[in-house]
């Protein structure tokens, strides 16, 4: 289904373009109330209860593991993805000699925690080189072998959307003995993705870009047979019996059973908490289904605007539905982001492309200003 304009929810000027949301998504007027209104009972803390410390962050667990397929003893409360990545780093085997696998130029945060893990184990990262004609899928699966241990892998790429099958992958990952690790920061909020598909050992995204909701709030799946390994933190409220405070003095060993055992130290964060469930919630009355066809439409007519231009965009069946990247037959104009910001429209350089992330804000308007500026350089 196609939505209405969903502009009078979010907090963007009239004269304000934005076609970065996969930089940061603007505020929706829902998300900042929520956190308003925490803001008020964290400046009464007599009012904050031991319940509260535990309620909300179920809530968000469940509302977040309904968006994937997954239940919600799946999903843990992180901070980063840089975090989450390093509790899958911490939860795999690497031998000597075997592999783990990423793309050119992906995000460092989903390549440093592998980089490390190849350095400690004696194993080789193996990067795969941007595919010419933008099929990552191909060349991603040309590059799995029975040396590899695991595939680290987003589901778009961050610089230009380019488009990765994770179902794909992942069988023929799985078919190879080794693990996936999805960092879906560039994908879940605006395009649809089931974990049980998928199958993923884990998966992570941050919650500030496409999910709608704060900075320092993120998200990890974990993969049923690694619900009961270790966490990288040693935290109170992942043990067993922690809701009742007046026996926390009695120390206890035993962890919480499934993903909440790698939750971050103040998971419960008062503020940040009543946020994402906002945004959570307005994801789910929307459906990310619905959510992707319409952004869909705007893709679709920035690429037919650029290729008018004489540019590049990674065509609709490369790249998600929701970005894409535009090329420049001499590199993207050193001015362009300049110009751009000058004439109040935003978005990002990222590599040799110029990033462009509608969203359900996005306007005629916005379309006619973005087509203008870069048809000036």
């Amino acid at each position: 289904m196609i939505l209405e304009s969903q502009r009078h929810l979010f907090n963007i000027p009239d004269d304000v373009a934005y076609f970065n949301t996969s930089y940061l998504s603007p505020q929706l007027h829902s998300v900042r109330a929520a956190g308003e209104a925490a803001l008020q009972q964290v400046a009464t803390p007599w009012t904050v209860t031991p319940g509260d410390f535990f309620t909300r962050s179920e809530q968000v667990r469940g509302l977040f593991g309904g968006l994937i397929g997954a239940p919600p003893d799946g999903i843990a409360i992180v901070p980063a993805v840089s975090y989450a990545n390093a509790i899958a780093a911490n939860n795999l085997e690497v031998a000597p000699g075997q592999t783990i696998l990423v793309l050119d130029e992906q995000f460092p945060s989903n390549v440093y925690p592998w980089w490390d893990k190849a350095c400690r184990s004696n194993a080789d990262l193996i990067v795969v080189p941007r595919p010419a004609d933008h099929d990552w899928t191909s060349t991603i699966l040309e590059h799995i072998d029975e040396r590899l241990a695991i595939a680290a892998l987003p589901n778009c790429h961050w610089t230009d959307g380019g488009l990765v099958d994770l179902v794909a992958v992942g069988k023929m990952v799985r078919e190879a003995g080794a693990a996936l690790v999805v960092d879906a920061s560039q994908s879940l909020g605006a395009l649809p993705l089931d974990v049980g598909d998928v199958q993923p050992d884990f998966l992570c995204t941050v919650g500030y870009k496409w999910m709608l909701g704060p900075y320092s709030y993120s998200y990890l799946y974990v993969g049923p047979g690694h619900r009961g390994g270790e966490p990288i933190e040693q935290g109170w409220i992942t043990r067993k019996g922690s809701e009742d405070f007046t026996r926390l003095v009695d120390y206890e060993t035993e962890l919480e059973a499934g993903a909440t055992r790698f939750d971050v130290g103040e998971r419960s964060n008062f503020i940040l908490t009543p946020m994402a469930e906002a945004a959570l919630t307005q994801i789910g009355d929307w459906g990310m289904e619905n959510i992707a066809a319409t952004i869909a439409r705007s893709t679709a007519e920035i690429e037919r605007r650029m290729i008018s231009l004489g540019l590049e965009p990674i065509p609709a069946g490369r790249r998600g539905p929701h970005m894409t990247g535009v090329y420049f037959p001499n590199g993207v104009p050193v001015d362009l982001g300049d110009r751009l910001r000058a004439a109040g429209v935003y978005a990002s350089i990222r590599g040799d492309s110029l990033r462009l992330a509608p969203h359900l804000f996005t306007t005629e308007a916005d379309l006619d200003r973005l087509s203008e500026v870069v048809a000036a350089g």
